[in-house]
């Protein structure tokens, strides 16, 4: 039981809190006598959250296909909670940046030992049939994804690698935009044009994705790496914390994206289109996209190596097909 003096305490603490709000103390302590219990499932709307599960069929599968997709999302958020106080933070305390990229990768790593979820969780059958009912809706329209790139690095080097060479720092964000390397995977197989999947997102998101490339300008994740002191730069910690978040967003990633496309859509040499139209074969694999976020990090070979090795030793297209 807390004592009088502890009570007292408590109180004058709570005064000066609320003492420039319009309201006296006594107000607020009227609305905490009045105030309900708080309970877990309104505190998390639990209701809500288990009511937003609306398939388009009837095959089963399809809801653990909606339900994967959400948990992603939420993951997502929590990326972007986190590399916002990165962004935020003023302080250059290695520590705190330290601790902001592991709780990141943390994450990624759930999301990569989850995706068995959607390699080997779904029937086949049941999925190529379903996808039907979705299209042109494709997980490439997830806003969330290209705002933690955007959050990660400059444009520059989101832009396609087969062009990357040609711009910089020094050209305008929507110039670097429009040459992002994920537009050239939702193109129409047959015609080469955009696909709808691609229009639609452009149309719902490039104004929010351009404005936030914009206030992020010099102070993205790897900007603020290289505004730290040379000292702090070179912290082994912190380097080896970007580069795992580097692969996890990369190359892992991508790879279980890879063995879930091989799985459901490329099978006894017939090949699928991915609901979106996406050329998923040219626009998944690492090796082929070289996106790194924290190019200082490594050296010449290794960049051109990029995601090799573990396309090659890890990832085993027959392997996943059993």
């Amino acid at each position: 039981m807390k004592s009088k003096e502890h009570i007292e305490s408590q109180i004058s603490k709570l005064e000066e809190k609320y003492k420039d709000s319009g309201q006296d103390l006594s107000s607020y302590l009227d609305g905490l006598l009045y105030q309900r219990y708080l309970t877990y499932w309104d505190y998390i709307h639990l209701d809500t959250l288990l009511s937003l599960q609306v398939p388009k069929t009837y095959f089963p599968d399809e809801e653990i296909f909606i339900m994967y997709h959400q948990i992603t999302e939420l993951y997502f958020k929590l990326i972007l909670h986190e590399q916002k106080q990165v962004v935020d933070d003023k302080s250059q305390k290695i520590d705190f940046f330290i601790e902001k990229v592991r709780r990141i990768n943390s994450y990624y790593q759930v999301l990569i030992s989850s995706f068995s979820i959607m390699i080997k969780g779904m029937e086949r059958e049941q999925f190529l049939q379903y996808r039907m009912a979705l299209l042109p809706a494709s997980g490439f329209q997830s806003a969330q994804y290209r705002m933690i790139e955007i959050y990660s690095t400059p444009l520059e080097y989101l832009v396609h690698h087969t062009e990357r060479s040609k711009y910089s720092s020094e050209d305008d964000i929507e110039v670097l935009y429009e040459n992002i390397y994920w537009k050239k995977g939702a193109t129409d197989l047959a015609t080469g044009e955009k696909t709808l999947t691609l229009k639609q997102f452009e149309y719902r998101y490039t104004p929010r994705l351009v404005r936030i490339a914009k206030q992020l300008e010099r102070n993205t994740i790897y900007g603020k790496f290289l505004q730290l002191p040379k000292e702090k730069q070179d912290n082994k910690q912190l380097r080896d914390a970007l580069k795992t978040l580097d692969l996890n967003a990369n190359v892992n990633w991508p790879l279980m994206h890879m063995g879930s496309a091989h799985r459901y859509l490329n099978k006894d040499k017939e090949q699928v289109d991915a609901t979106g139209g996406t050329n998923w074969k040219v626009y998944l694999p690492p090796s082929f996209q070289k996106v790194v976020f924290f190019p200082e990090l490594y050296t010449e070979e290794e960049l051109n190596e990029w995601g090799k090795q573990w396309v090659d030793h890890i990832f085993n297209p027959e392997k996943i097909k059993k």
